[in-house]
């Protein structure tokens, strides 16, 4: 069956009016800053204390065999010895060990997933590969992700990674070993820490943890606990030692309001319930039909002079 001309143009006039019509009728609904993300009931997640990290990166390699990611093969030099593992989370690290130094202070950072309670990852994947499932951990599904890798560029940690590498890459970052492939179920990393620097756990006893911690030893930290509010607060914080602040860690400073929001208010600012491409479709809606009208009168014209013929 073909499709004339003026039935395209028919057929895309009357969805270009339809959807302007739907458009119209959306509402703005602005996100509130001022709503706290909520905390699923299950909610679990890991408390790094850097003030109890001797940097052994026994949690990096843990974490590697537990997830059967290949061995790190860069070199790092301290104090004139040679140490064999990851300067920061890649491809095939889902977890290391960093080392701050400035002047004589020094500290670890543990870098992984935060697992966010309002993530900006899954709000900028676009067929919800990257969700909070289990637990509130986020993780990615294979079968819906494209490749687009939005979840990179939203998230304020730059955490997930892509194997630019394989044939078949993968969106890797830490999902706190629910699905280990060792066998065993819980964090790898807590399991294996010599020190409890690292603890797994439900997000409120992590949180009755770190007050505890800090309330016995007040000068040994410092006063906040990330990620208890930090970007909407995450089911993974952390406890650093006392003048050090979290972001000489690496860490950013956010408010207590999700970073995905800013974007999505700008984006409701922006359409005004959908307004500005409603106003598009009532265009493109207007140029079709100013076009049939032309091509009536042309076919009327070339009738009309077909008939005059002898």
């Amino acid at each position: 069956m073909t499709l004339s001309r003026r039935t395209l143009l028919k057929t895309i006039a009357a969805g270009g009016a339809a959807g302007a019509a739907a458009a119209i009728a959306l509402p703005a609904g602005a996100v509130s800053a001022e709503a706290p993300p909520p905390v699923p009931p299950d909610a679990r997640g890991l408390l790094y204390d850097s003030t109890l990290c001797i940097g052994c990166q026994t949690c990096t390699v843990a974490c590697q065999r537990a997830n059967r990611m290949p061995s790190e093969k860069s070199v790092k030099v301290i104090n004139g010895a040679p140490y064999l593992f990851p300067t920061d989370i890649n491809a095939d690290c889902r977890t290391v060990i960093k080392l701050y130094e400035k002047g004589d202070r020094w500290a670890f950072m543990k870098m992984q997933c935060m697992q966010c309670l309002e993530p900006s990852c899954t709000k900028a994947c676009m067929l919800g590969s990257m969700q909070k499932r289990q637990y509130g951990i986020v993780t990615w599904d294979p079968v819906r992700c494209t490749g687009c890798r939005y979840c990179q560029i939203a998230c304020p940690y730059e955490v997930p990674k892509f194997q630019w590498d394989s044939p078949v890459p993968m969106i890797v970052k830490c999902d706190l070993c629910l699905a280990r492939k060792d066998g065993k179920t819980g964090s790898a990393c807590a399991e294996v820490c010599p020190r409890e620097a690292v603890i797994a756990g439900p997000r409120e006893e992590l949180l009755a943890t770190a007050r505890r911690r800090m309330a016995a030893s007040p000068r040994k930290y410092n006063p906040k606990i990330f990620g208890e509010h930090d970007g909407g607060g995450n089911q993974s914080m952390l406890l650093a030692p006392a003048g050090v602040e979290f972001t000489d860690l690496g860490l950013p400073a956010l408010g207590d309001v999700p970073p995905s929001r800013l974007a999505m208010n700008i984006q409701h600012t922006t359409y005004k319930g959908f307004i500005a491409p409603a106003v598009l479709y009532v265009a493109a809606a207007v140029a079709v039909f100013r076009n049939m009208r032309a091509e009536r009168k042309a076919d009327a014209a070339q009738g009309g002079n077909e008939e005059d013929r002898p």
